[in-house]
C-alpha cells in the first residue's frame, strides 16, 4: 500500500466518524502492510487493523480507540500517549513497543507479547491481561487497578496485591503503588506520620504499618519510621 492509498483511507475513515457512519468509509486495513508508516496522530477510531503488519510505525498520539488490532504485528511499534481504549490487542505482538502513557483502559491483551515493552504510566486499568506475558516490560508508574492479570508472565519482582483497603503493586522490587500513592520502596518506608495522614487521613495512617508488613513479605525485611514502631509498642 502506497502513501497516497493510505492517506485516502484514512480521510475516508475521519469522515466515517465525525458523521457517525452516515458518510465516508470505515477503514479496513485487514492484514496491510504498513510497516515503519507514519501514523503519528491518525484517527484509527475504531478501525480493523486485525493481523496488520505495524512493525516500526509511527503511531504517537494515534486514536484507536475500539480499533481491532488483534494479532497485530507492532514490535518496536511508537504508541507514545496513544488512545487504545476498549482496543481488541488480543495475541497481538507488542514486543518493545514504546507504549509510554498510553491508554489502555479496557483494553483487551489476552496472550499479548508484552516482553521488554515501554509501558511507563500507561493506563492499563480494568485491561484483560490474561496470559499475556510481560517479561521484562517497564511497569513504572502503570496504572493495574481491576486488571486482569490472571496467568500473566510479569517482570521479575512484580506483583500485584488484591483485597487489601488498597489496590496494590510491587513494581520491579523498586517502587510501590497504593490507590493514586506511587513512591519507591525506600521512600515508603520513610514517611512521616503528617506526610501518611495527608494521602488519605486515619484510613491510611491505620493502613500504613499494614503495607510496610506487605513489603517485607515481598520484598525483604526493612526499617521502619520510629512513629509507627512506637504505635506497636503502645498497642
Amino acid at each position: 500500500m502506497n502513501s497516497d492509498e493510505l492517506r485516502k483511507i484514512l480521510d475516508e475513515h475521519e469522515v466515517y466518524i465525525e458523521s457517525f457512519g452516515e458518510n465516508g468509509s470505515k477503514a479496513n486495513l485487514r492484514e496491510a502492510n504498513l510497516w515503519e508508516a507514519n501514523l503519528r496522530g491518525a484517527n484509527l477510531r475504531g478501525a480493523n487493523l486485525r493481523e496488520a503488519d505495524l512493525w516500526g510505525a509511527n503511531l504517537r498520539g494515534a486514536d484507536l480507540w475500539g480499533a481491532n488490532l488483534r494479532e497485530a504485528d507492532l514490535r518496536e511499534a511508537d504508541l507514545w500517549g496513544a488512545d487504545l481504549r476498549e482496543a481488541d490487542l488480543r495475541e497481538a505482538n507488542l514486543w518493545e513497543a514504546n507504549l509510554w502513557e498510553a491508554d489502555l483502559r479496557g483494553a483487551n491483551l489476552w496472550g499479548a507479547d508484552l516482553r521488554e515493552a515501554d509501558l511507563w504510566g500507561a493506563d492499563l486499568r480494568e485491561a484483560d491481561l490474561w496470559g499475556a506475558d510481560l517479561r521484562e516490560a517497564d511497569l513504572r508508574e502503570a496504572n493495574l487497578w481491576e486488571a486482569n492479570l490472571w496467568e500473566a508472565n510479569l517482570p521479575d519482582h512484580t506483583f500485584v496485591i488484591m483485597g487489601e483497603t488498597y489496590p496494590i503493586t510491587i513494581i520491579n522490587g523498586e517502587y510501590l503503588r497504593a490507590r493514586c500513592q506511587y513512591h519507591h520502596i525506600e521512600q515508603w518506608r520513610q514517611f512521616s506520620k503528617e506526610e501518611i495522614e495527608e494521602m488519605d487521613g486515619k484510613e491510611a495512617l491505620n493502613f500504613y504499618p499494614r503495607l510496610l508488613d506487605i513489603l517485607d513479605f515481598y520484598v525483604g525485611k526493612g526499617k521502619r519510621p520510629n512513629w509507627v514502631n512506637k504505635t506497636d509498642n503502645e498497642k
